[in-house]
């Protein structure tokens, strides 16, 4: 059972700022004009800035500089904008230390933009079925862990008792919490009213194989998150002790190979997405 202290906490999380919410309302409509979408980011200048930072990045080798918000939505599209919206709002706040994960300043951040690098890398080098949401899936994939880390401090002891006995680390935060920060996350995000194809890939990117439904965003998470541990981003408490589940790898048809050069990929694009953000902390959610 949770913790009434833990329900309480994930009812105060902050929500979307409310630029960002007409936002992905806009974008998720089809007969949404640009004007319309670029009226939003006008009014929120932070946000404008920083949708145009990624937009000029090498991460999407665009050849000449965009110096505009209806430039970025033309040559970026509608689903390619919703994610730099995305990762522009919970940049400063996944950039901070989480207690109990020891996770420090920065860490977070950068193993969500890991996640979501290597599960887009996945998408491509598996020729899997895209989906739209998995970007955002990905990035927000550990979400719960900025409301569960000090909780998981004040328990720490009795959770590393339990995974010294060979359990894994959100198992026992299940019988210690009654909870796991895969479900705190995912009450999150229906909080915000994200679609529920990305709340369900949240809640099971741990368990992909005791999912309600099985899908290709699911099980992408699922490796791109254990990818991005074994390879040492965003290893904090939890340790290296994760591989990808049996059952996910065979239903992707994953071999050695697609994971080592997804794994350079990430490698290779994770600091040239940091580095985007690296003076440009006051977008808050």
């Amino acid at each position: 059972m949770e913790d009434l202290n833990i329900i309480a906490k994930v009812e105060l999380f902050p929500s979307l700022p409310g630029a960002t919410t007409k936002l992905l309302s806009l974008l998720d409509d089809s007969n949404a004009a640009v004007a319309e979408i670029e009226e939003i980011l006008r009014m929120d200048p932070g946000l404008t800035a920083n949708v145009l930072k990624l937009s000029n990045s090498a991460y999407f080798g665009f050849s000449s500089e965009i110096g505009s918000v209806q430039k970025a939505i033309v040559l970026l599209g509608a689903k390619r904008l919703m994610q730099l919206v995305m990762t522009s709002c919970v940049n400063s706040v996944m950039n901070k230390p989480v207690p109990g994960y020891e996770l420090p300043p920065g860490e977070m951040w950068r193993h969500s933009i890991a996640v979501s690098v290597a599960a887009e890398g996945l998408i491509e080098e598996l020729n899997a079925p895209e989906a739209d949401e998995i970007f955002t899936a990905a990035l927000l994939h550990d979400v719960g862990k900025l409301v569960l880390g000090e909780f998981v401090k004040d328990d720490i002891e009795k959770i590393e008792k339990i995974t010294s006995k060979n359990v894994s680390f959100e198992v026992a935060e299940q019988i210690v919490l009654g909870t796991d920060h895969a479900e705190i996350g995912a009450k999150i995000l229906e909080s915000w009213g994200l679609p529920a194809d990305i709340v369900s890939a949240v809640r099971w990117h741990h368990a992909p194989d005791v999912a309600d439904e099985t899908s290709t965003l699911i099980d992408i998470v699922h490796v791109a998150n254990v990818l991005c541990l074994m390879i040492g981003i965003g290893v904090g408490r939890e340790g290296l002790q994760y591989r990808p589940s049996p059952v996910v790898s065979k239903r992707l048809g994953i071999k050695s190979a697609h994971l080592e050069k997804v794994a350079s990929h990430t490698l290779d694009w994770v600091s040239e997405l940091e580095d985007v953000f690296e003076t440009n902390q006051e977008v808050q959610v």
